[in-house]
């Protein structure tokens, strides 16, 4: 019996918490295996993401083409800006939580809900400001035309290099359009929306200006897209067959359609686990105001919920360095 009693003494001193490993109570320990679990969920999708995109490098979009937009910026290239201004705000609210958290340790409520609250507001800007980037990934800036064999071809200046708008110089060629429906023919082909301009009216105005060249989605030796000459331009655009605006899951007019695939499908994975953190530090915020953990003598709550958002946080950086800086 005393040895027991010895044996147990010394199992608490090792473990320095008792019935609690490390110190850490029920709720931190099944909040630390939700992390480590979601942590491996989100790596198998990065490096699926990585996997697809050494396969099909030589005609992956590049990040600066794409997400080159700053609102209320209309036609300035500000290659990464926003998204960088995106992250810092991201960044800077796991801050203002490591804050919140100080704060409940010395029971200092006041402060706990002011940092709180400026941490809900850093979260509901980076939402906000994701679903700006969708927006203007899913409409599109430029527009392009998708060949037979699935290659997209988009339209320069000869002169500058820079992209050309399909608006400025699309054929009107007066013609019956119909948005193709399954109850007009075969049942899983239809259209979610009609193209601005159909295949024959950018062909004729393509051909009709001797300023435009093709840029094509293949990479060159130096990671820039491959430009055509007149000559070859011509001859590529006879081999369009659909006018492609904007990116979804099926076309993207900024290169592979694996790229919108996965851009859609992990940001968006990690916007709802950022939309989800809002809601749950809405909660403790509400709870912090009323007094609720003042009650209980300690804000073990805040710093459960901060070990969640550090952790959305840092995921963030993770899918930041794969979509836009590699």
């Amino acid at each position: 019996m005393d040895a027991t009693l010895t044996n147990q003494s010394e199992n608490e001193n090792i473990w320095g918490g008792g019935n609690k490993p490390l110190n850490a109570s029920y709720g931190k320990m099944m909040m630390w295996f939700f992390i480590v679990s979601d942590a491996l969920t989100f790596s198998g999708f990065l490096a699926a993401y990585g996997f697809s995109r050494f396969k099909y490098i030589e005609s992956w979009p590049i990040a600066d083409e794409v997400f080159n937009h700053f609102p209320f910026l209309h036609g300035v290239d500000a290659p990464m800006y926003y998204v960088a201004l995106m992250t810092f705000i991201l960044i800077f609210s796991s801050v203002t939580m490591v804050l919140a958290v100080d704060a409940g340790h010395y029971m200092k409520k006041n402060k706990v809900a002011f940092y709180m609250l400026l941490t809900i507001v850093g979260g509901a800007i980076f939402l906000g400001s994701q679903a700006w980037e969708w927006k203007n990934f899913i409409n599109g800036q430029y527009g392009a035309v998708e060949t037979h064999g699935g290659q997209i071809l988009q339209f320069v200046n000869a002169e500058t290099g820079k992209r050309v708008n399909l608006n400025s110089f699309a054929a009107s060629i007066p013609t019956d359009r119909a948005q193709h429906e399954a109850k007009n023919g075969v049942w899983y082909v239809t259209e979610s929306t009609l193209p601005t301009y159909s295949v024959e009216e950018v062909t004729a105005g393509f051909l009709a200006n001797d300023n435009l060249l093709i840029k094509t989605q293949q990479n060159d030796a130096h990671g820039h897209k491959i430009v055509l000459d007149r000559e070859d331009s011509i001859n590529k655009i006879t081999q369009a067959v659909h006018v492609v605006e904007g990116a979804n899951l099926i076309r993207n007019e900024y290169g592979s359609p694996l790229f919108a695939n996965f851009f859609f499908f992990i940001t968006g994975f990690h916007g709802f686990h950022v939309f989800t953190g809002v809601l749950i530090n809405l909660i403790i915020f509400f709870n912090v105001v009323i007094g609720t953990y003042e009650k209980r003598g300690h804000y073990e709550m805040v710093e459960k919920v901060g070990l969640y958002w550090h952790f959305v946080d840092l995921v963030w950086v993770f899918v930041f360095t794969f979509f836009y800086l590699v």
